[in-house]
C-alpha cells in the first residue's frame, strides 16, 4: 500500500497562491486545450532540474486531445509535486459554472465528472515570484495584498475575475461584461499591479487578444494549436534581481 500523497493531497498543500522559489528558471504555459503534443514537446525541453512548470489552465476540449493532456499532467504534478504546478482556468471549472461547447466534459460518465470536479476545485489560483511576476489564467483579482488570494473562495466575484475575466487594450476600470466575461481595463490592471506590488502579469484565457499590453508589462500566452499556428510559453530567470517588463523575459514558439 502506498503512502505517497494523492493529488487532490497534493493540490490542498499548494494552496491557492504558489509563491515560486528564487532559484533557476520558471516556465509559464498557456492554454493547451486538448494540444498533448504541446504539453510533451514542453515536457521534453524542460523537465529538467533547475526549472519550474507553470501551467496557466485550459487544459481540456477544443483540442483532439484532452483526456491524454490532462492525464499526463497529472502523472507529471505527482512526480515532481514542487516542479509542476497547474493553474485553474475556466475550463477546469466547468463543474461550477457551465458553458458550451464543452466537448470534453459533454464526452464524461457521471463518475467521471464528479471525479474530475472533485480535482479540479483545489487547483491554485495564481503563481507569483519574488522579483515582480504574477501569473492568472484571467484577470487580476481586486484584492489589496497578494496574501488575500489564498483566501478566495469559488464561485465569489474574484475567482470569476481569475477564471472568466478579459482585458482589453484601452483606459478604464471595469468596461462591460460579455456573455459572463468580466471585461477590464488599462486603469484597472495599473491599480491592482500596485496593490500587488508587482511588475509583469502573465495569463492566458483569450486567445484574440493582443498578446503584450499595458507598456509591455502584461503577456497573454497561447499554447495550443486549438487557436493558433503558434504556440507561446515564457521563460523567466527566478534569480534576475528585477523583472520590469515582458522584454526581461524569454518569449518562444514551441
Amino acid at each position: 500500500m502506498s503512502d505517497s500523497p494523492t493529488l487532490k493531497e497534493l493540490l490542498v498543500h499548494d494552496g491557492r497562491l504558489i509563491r515560486l522559489p528564487s532559484q533557476g528558471k520558471a516556465v509559464f504555459v498557456g492554454d493547451t486545450h486538448g494540444d498533448f503534443d504541446a504539453t510533451e514537446e514542453v515536457f521534453r525541453r524542460y523537465f529538467k532540474p533547475g526549472y519550474t512548470l507553470i501551467f496557466l489552465g485550459d487544459y481540456v476540449d477544443r483540442g483532439d486531445q484532452s483526456k491524454e493532456n490532462l492525464l499526463f499532467l497529472f502523472k507529471r504534478k505527482r512526480e515532481a509535486p514542487e516542479q509542476v504546478f497547474l493553474l485553474m482556468g475556466n475550463h477546469e471549472a466547468y463543474c461550477l459554472r457551465p458553458f458550451s461547447p464543452a466537448d470534453f466534459w459533454e464526452s464524461l460518465s457521471p463518475n467521471e465528472h464528479a471525479s474530475l470536479s472533485e480535482i479540479f476545485q483545489f487547483l491554485p489560483f495564481a503563481a507569483v515570484t519574488e522579483n515582480g511576476l504574477i501569473a492568472v489564467h484571467g484577470v487580476l483579482p481586486d484584492v489589496d495584498e497578494v496574501a488575500e488570494i489564498n483566501n478566495i473562495q469559488l464561485c465569489s466575484p474574484h475567482w470569476n475575475q481569475l477564471t472568466w475575466g478579459d482585458f482589453v487594450n484601452m483606459p478604464g476600470e471595469f468596461l462591460e461584461d460579455y456573455g459572463g466575461r468580466p471585461t477590464y481595463g488599462e486603469d484597472y490592471f495599473e491599480r491592482i499591479m500596485k496593490q500587488l506590488n508587482k511588475n509583469v502579469l502573465l495569463r492566458s484565457h483569450q486567445p484574440h487578444a493582443k498578446p503584450v499590453l499595458f507598456n509591455k508589462r502584461c503577456i497573454t500566452l497561447m499554447t495550443s494549436l486549438a487557436y493558433s499556428p503558434l504556440r507561446t510559453i515564457a521563460i523567466a530567470d527566478l534569480e534576475k534581481p528585477t523583472i520590469a517588463t515582458v522584454e526581461d523575459l524569454e518569449i518562444l514558439d514551441i
